[in-house]
This record gives structure tokens, sequence and C-alpha cells, in this order.
């Protein structure tokens, strides 16, 4: 049984980044293989896309969510546009491991998941309007391969449906919020149901996001997003039904570089006493000691305005000043050096 630990993915490790091209490339293969390299550039962990078999998975009654296209004329022909062949898959799954980058692909029929069996993906992810769909849950489960899910259409008893299901087939299994409206507005992303998921069936959580920009992805993975998914493209100006929920592929170099940022700040911990120890030398440059505030004579009887407090530490502290009010010196001092103990008769 393969595991999401087996990809670097879990607890105690820094989110786990999924550049999702899903169908930015607007069926160009060179554009496809473009935004591998730029996933990879900008430090992503995954690049994930989506395939379409339009025969297997959709009819001429299938409406467009959003009427985009100039050049379809229904949502079947879109997504018949949109295929690659077997071998433009394994083109791009290789292209993608020359990157080091995990390939994944969506797949929205049991004909896909076949091909991309063939191609060698190693988990799945499953995009919410699949997660109902019986047959493919099943056809996914028998690969024993680890399955995200995005659950943006569902409300709690579906998604405990699901969870059940892959359980019981023992399928290694994550959940991300979404929300399923391009773009998705801040105060409607649900960065709290991440933490119910992860309290209600024990698994892995995250944040597919829809927002088109760093804001969300980057405030769950500062509280502990497991697995972060964001749609990505050259310029939101793109052709496509996805551009206005995407960012940048700057956007995204600069989220894994915070993502990272905050590995680091997570997981190194100081203690505070070693820490001040180890600044002793510094401590003493900013400290403060007693000082005469006017050269004086040897004999002179201290008072309080006698004293001042200048740099560096190491001298007399200043909480001992009372004791030294009504002492004699026994030589003269001058206001530009500290007062030593042998300044004073004892």
């Amino acid at each position: 049984m393969i595991r999401f630990s087996n990809f670097g993915i879990g607890v105690g490790r820094p989110s786990f980044i999924i550049c999702e091209v899903g169908q930015a490339h607007d069926g160009s293969l060179g554009i496809a293989h473009s935004m591998i390299d730029a996933a990879a550039d900008s430090g992503a962990d995954a690049v994930k896309f989506q395939t379409h078999i339009a025969t297997e998975e959709s009819t001429y009654d299938d409406k467009f969510r959003v009427r985009f296209s100039y050049c379809d004329k229904s949502r079947y022909d879109y997504w018949k546009r949109m295929e690659f062949s077997p071998d433009q898959w394994s083109e791009l799954a290789s292209h993608a491991r020359e990157r080091n980058l995990e390939f994944i692909s969506s797949p929205f029929s049991e004909a896909a998941v076949e091909l991309l069996e063939r191609v060698g993906v190693r988990l799945w992810k499953l995009g919410s309007g699949e997660l109902c769909n019986i047959p493919l849950l099943q056809c996914l489960a028998k690969t024993t391969k680890p399955i995200i899910a995005s659950t943006g259409l569902h409300g709690w008893s579906d998604i405990s449906s699901f969870a059940q299901q892959l359980g019981v087939s023992g399928c290694d299994f994550a959940l991300l919020q979404c929300n399923s409206t391009y773009p998705t507005k801040l105060e409607e992303v649900g960065v709290n149901i991440i933490g119910e998921i992860r309290r209600r069936f024990g698994c892995l959580s995250g944040l597919s996001d829809h927002t088109g920009n760093i804001s969300a992805p980057l405030y769950a993975i500062s509280h502990g997003a497991d697995i972060v998914e964001v749609h990505c493209t050259f310029d939101k100006r793109m052709f496509g039904p996805d551009s206005s929920s995407s960012i940048t592929f700057d956007d995204l170099h600069r989220l894994v570089k915070l993502r990272n940022d905050f590995y680091i700040l997570s997981t190194n911990l100081v203690d505070k006493d070693q820490l001040a120890q180890e600044k002793l030398h510094t401590k003493l440059l900013f400290s403060r000691s007693l000082a005469p505030r006017i050269d004086l004579p040897a004999g002179h009887i201290m008072r309080r305005g006698d004293f001042s407090v200048k740099k560096p530490g190491g001298g007399i502290e200043p909480s001992l000043l009372e004791l030294y009010i009504g002492k004699s010196l026994s030589r003269d001092v001058s206001s530009n050096f500290l007062l030593k103990e042998s300044d004073f008769i004892t």
C-alpha cells in the first residue's frame, strides 16, 4: 500500500504545493510543456493536469460553466479539444519527472484512469465533481494509490460517505477544502474547514484554492495545511475558464519561498536561555553600568546625583546604585570611564 509519506507529505513536512495547470494550456502541447518548466522553476512539488476523454465523460447536453470559448460549439467539443494522446501524456509525465516534479492528472472517467495508469502516475487528484462517482472511486481504489480529493461541491454527509468508502478499501486519502466558485472571494474560502476535516476524519487536509491570489494558500500554509493546490497561468489575461481564479508563476514562486521560510521558522526551536548565553558579549555591549556624572576627587562622598548610567555593561550594575550612595571615593575618577569596586573605600 502506497502512503503519502512516500511523497514527503504529512505531519512534520512542509506543505506540499501542487501547481494546477488544469486547462490553462488550452489544448496546446507546447504550452503544457512550458508550464511544466515554469512550475519547476517556481519550486512547486507537483504539477497537475486534467485528463478528459470526451466520449467517456461527456455528452452534447453538457453545458458550459462559463461561456468563454469562441471556437467550441459545446462543452463536449471543448473537452475533445483538450485531449492529448497517450504518447503525449507520457511525454508530459516524463518531462515533469525530469524536472523533479510529481506528475498528477485528474481523471474524469475510468478510461482516463487506465490511460494514466499506463503513464505511471503515483497518486491521484480527484475533482470535487467526482466525489460521488462510485464507479470511478472503485476504479481508483483498485490501484491502491493515495487519493487527494477536493470537497468544494459537497457537505459533510457526502464527504463522510467518500471517506468511509476509501477507508474500507484501505486507500490513503487526503481531503482539500475548496469553494467551487471561480474566482472565490476571500470571505468564502473557508480555511476553518481544513482543521475540521482533520478532526473529523483523521486524514491529511489542505486547500484547493480558487481565489486567484496567494493570501488564502499562504494563510493555509501558515496554519499547517498538509497540501495546497493553486491554479497557475502565465498571465491572467490568457484565454480559458480558470484564468481569473489562477495565480501567475511569479506568484507561485513567492508562495513557495514563503512556504519554505515558514517551515524553517516552525521547525527550528530556540532555547531562550541558551540564546541569551550565546549573546552575552552583545548583551554587555548594549547594557549599562554606573559611571560618575562629572570628574570627582578622591575622598568625595557619593550622592545620588553624582551617578550616571552609561555603556557598556560589565561594570557595577545600575540596580546596585543604592549601595554606593554615601560611600567615599578612594581616588580621583573621570566621567569618561566606568566606576569600579576599587574606586570606593570599603
